[in-house]
Formats: C-alpha cells, sequence, structure tokens
C-alpha cells in the first residue's frame, strides 16, 4: 500500500506541472499568433506599396495623356473645317468649364460639412459630470522620503 502522504505531495506535484505546462503552451501559442499577425502585415504591406506605386504611375501616364488628348481633340475639330485657333479654343473652354463645375460641387460640398454635434455635446457633457465630481479624501499613509534632485 502506498503513504497517503506521498500521493496528495504527487497530485500537487503534477497540478503545478500541469500549470506549467500550460502556461508554456499558452506562451508559445501567443508568440506563434504574434508571428503570423507578423507576417500577413508584411504581405499586406508589400501589396499596398505594390498598389500604391501602381496607381501612382497610372496617375503619371494620365498627366501625360491629357496634352496629347488635348492637341487630338483640337485637331479633330479642326478637321471638321474650324481654324486651328478656334479649335484650340473650345478645348481650352472646355477644361475650364469642367474645372469650374468641379469646383462648384467641391464649393457645394465643403459647405456640408458640419463640426460633429453629438461628439461635441457629449464631450461637454462629459466634462460637465467630471467638473461636478469632487475627489474623496484619502487616508493619510505615511510620505514617503523626499527624493533629493540634482541642479546639474
Amino acid at each position: 500500500m502506498s503513504d497517503p502522504s506521498n500521493t496528495a505531495g504527487g497530485a500537487e506535484r503534477s497540478l503545478g506541472q500541469l500549470v506549467a505546462s500550460a502556461t508554456a503552451e499558452m506562451s508559445a501559442l501567443v508568440h506563434d499568433e504574434i508571428a503570423l499577425a507578423k507576417a500577413e502585415l508584411r504581405q499586406d504591406v508589400k501589396r499596398g506599396a505594390i498598389g500604391g506605386l501602381a496607381i501612382s504611375t497610372a496617375g503619371v501616364f494620365v498627366l501625360f495623356s491629357l496634352p496629347v488628348l488635348s492637341f487630338a481633340a483640337a485637331y479633330g475639330i479642326h478637321n471638321l473645317g474650324l481654324g486651328l485657333a478656334w479649335s484650340f479654343l473650345i478645348v481650352g473652354g472646355a477644361y475650364l468649364l469642367l474645372a469650374a463645375l468641379l469646383g462648384l460641387l467641391a464649393v457645394t460640398k465643403f459647405k456640408k460639412v458640419k463640426p460633429p454635434e453629438k461628439s461635441i455635446a457629449s464631450a461637454k457633457q462629459t466634462a460637465a459630470v467630471l467638473g461636478s465630481v469632487k475627489p474623496h479624501p484619502r487616508p493619510v499613509t505615511e510620505a514617503a522620503p523626499a527624493v533629493a534632485r540634482s541642479s546639474a
């Protein structure tokens, strides 16, 4: 027959071992999750950088194509029988009209922008509540020794 005191000690030890094992496995799991998150973020950053570069390059190509398309439009109008100067004026006027319409759209959208009224009201309400709160007196404890500061 085994000694009962030995069995109780063995149970505590195996419980401790289980806790230690669980802690070690949890730590390893957390480290693996962090490593996975880092790998995913690296992949997403790389994709984002490639996408940003692609959209920037596309924007440059669009910018370079505008003069070419403008000349093509002006010469196309000229081929319809209108003078070359008038053709370029029509294309330039079309660009100015488009810019004016987009500017008008922007102004109307900017006028509709309002401050976050609900957030401001909530912040004012919170400030009012916090302003009316009185601190609770703390029990007097033994003061900690002052730390000497050097002037150097």
